[in-house]
């Protein structure tokens, strides 16, 4: 229990119990067999050797449902589950036993009513806990089930509960000697990473000496080496190999992240980075190269291959920042395919005249966002789709590589969105309006008939674009990696784009 190297602590050991319980009761509450929190808050008392020796957790739910939970290995708590409504509380002492602990007689169920009597339910169930995970493990195999019926746990359920461990873990900052960078130099399986995958295709984009994977891997939203390098590990593996990072993400700590891999794994050499910088409100030329030192030194290399502004600032003119993005690549520090992402097309047209003029390296890609569904209002501040006509011809007209955000239209093309779902303020600012719906309709017909899911057609529509198009993907768990990889079988015709476009005659050999 004491041992860092074992995952030893509070938190691993018995904190799934009351992290458990309160998923339970915040999902009966909202008619759901649980529920997961949307914040959770952590403190905790690392002992010497460097483990949780007793914690607290706040865990904030839907609907201002708030839990209050504890554990420790040191200390001698209450193992009472308190529920308070506003008429009163439910008390369930030792609720570890359905019958109450053997010590001190029947389990009891207290129910305290402001203003009026105590009402005590017994429990005189006589069997141990145990048994009942025996007999819920017999029925549901006699029945050929490969996990329990509610109110047993589900696979869903123990996943979403050893994801709040890790959250909880996180916020009190405690992190297994084993889930270190220098401890973590084979895959999650302990064999070395295979490097001759090919389930997901490359291709060859002009500037690049490379070839580079049909989808590009974001990963913002990792904040362990441990979780983040499994990921890093499948979706290179499937043969990804183009690796999208930002200045400001994760406060840098993506970048950190993705060179200890780099670095861990020994394929830098394999691998092509996308950078980005100089977001708003540091969007300044002077900014470019300061900010790219700390991405390269964050990233353990000497080199970027692609390198994006992260937005634009009019108020410069345009030269200013294609002189220093030049002169990063003069450096060796850009060693292929520069540009704006969130550029409007008037201010990538003026860059290009201005490279030209001058004998500069013209601008040669851009990263907007672009998806089936059509951005009705940006997302962010700054920020530009080129999901327009007319920026679909621009970019076919010059054949622009263009690595598109958002490219599977955040929810719009899942069951989270619907003319009759209005309950995602995001959703529904964004994407909401006829002709999307009508893509969706579209997408969502199609699907049925190949067999894959409205998201799936949406990202292969991405990938069949008459220009060069790289979606940019950021899949949080295994699960979503898998699941956008299933696109790429999907080959949509130009007859199937126009289709899902604008309704046109769709024909498929």
């Amino acid at each position: 229990l004491y041992a860092n190297d074992l995952a030893g602590g509070g938190i691993l050991d018995v904190g799934g119990y009351p992290v458990s319980m309160a998923r339970l009761i915040a999902g009966a509450a909202t008619g759901q067999p649980f529920a997961e929190p949307d914040k959770v808050l952590g403190a905790a008392h690392l002992g010497q050797s460097g483990v949780d020796e007793w914690a607290s957790a706040l865990l904030h739910f839907a609907g201002g449902i708030v839990a209050e939970i504890s554990c420790s290995i040191s200390l001698d708590q209450d193992n009472i589950l308190r529920i308070f409504g506003a008429k009163g509380r439910i008390e369930v002492p030792d609720f570890w036993f359905a019958g109450g602990n053997r010590d001190v007689g029947p389990g009891r169920i207290e129910v305290i009513r402001s203003g009026a009597a105590r009402e005590v339910i017994s429990l005189n169930e006589t069997r141990h806990l145990y048994s009942f995970e025996v007999d819920a493990a017999g029925e549901a195999i006699q029945a050929g089930r490969q996990e329990f019926a509610w109110p047993g746990m589900s696979w869903a359920d123990s996943l979403g509960t050893l994801r709040v461990l890790d959250k909880w873990r996180a916020a009190v900052g405690l992190e297994y000697e084993i889930e270190k960078p220098a401890k973590r130099l084979n895959t999650i399986s302990g064999r070395p990473l295979r490097t001759d995958g090919t389930a997901i295709g490359k291709r060859v984009l002009p500037s690049l000496p490379k070839p580079v994977s049909l989808l590009a891997l974001g990963f913002e939203d990792f904040r362990s080496f441990s979780s983040g390098s499994i990921l890093l590990d499948a979706y290179f593996e499937a043969g990804g190999n183009l690796f999208d990072t930002g200045f400001v993400y994760g406060g840098g700590y993506t970048e950190t992240l993705l060179g200890q891999w780099l670095k861990n794994r020994g394929v830098r050499e394999k691998s092509v980075i996308i950078a980005k910088g100089a977001h708003s409100p540091l969007c300044y030329p002077d900014v470019i190269a300061k900010q790219l030192a700390q991405s390269l030194d964050r990233l353990q290399t000497d080199h970027v291959d692609i390198y994006f502004m992260h937005r634009d600032n009019p108020d410069v003119p345009v030269g200013e920042f294609v002189d220093a993005m030049d002169a990063e690549a003069r450096a060796g520090r850009i060693r292929g395919l520069f540009g704006g992402s969130n550029w409007t097309m008037e201010r990538m047209d003026e860059a290009i005249t201005y490279a030209k003029k001058n004998g500069r390296q013209k601008p040669g890609a851009l990263s907007n966002n672009f998806s089936l569904a059509e951005m009705l209002e940006p997302i962010w501040a700054g920020c530009v789709t080129s999901s327009t006509d007319a920026w679909k011809a621009w970019l076919a007209a010059r054949q622009m590589p263009h690595f598109a955000w958002s490219s599977q239209g955040r929810g719009f093309f899942t069951d989270r969105a619907g003319r009759d779902r209005t309950d995602n303020e995001e959703l529904v600012r964004v994407w909401y309006s006829e002709r999307n719906f009508a893509r969706r309709d579209r997408a969502i017909e199609l699907a049925r008939k190949l067999g894959k899911s409205p998201i799936h057609i949406a990202l292969a529509y991405v990938l069949a674009q008459p220009f060069p198009s790289v979606p940019l993907i950021g899949p949080r768990t295994l699960d979503e990696l898998e699941d956008s990889l299933r696109a790429l079988d999907i080959k949509l015709t130009p007859e199937d784009v126009a289709w899902l476009d604008e309704g046109a005659e769709r024909r498929r050999a």
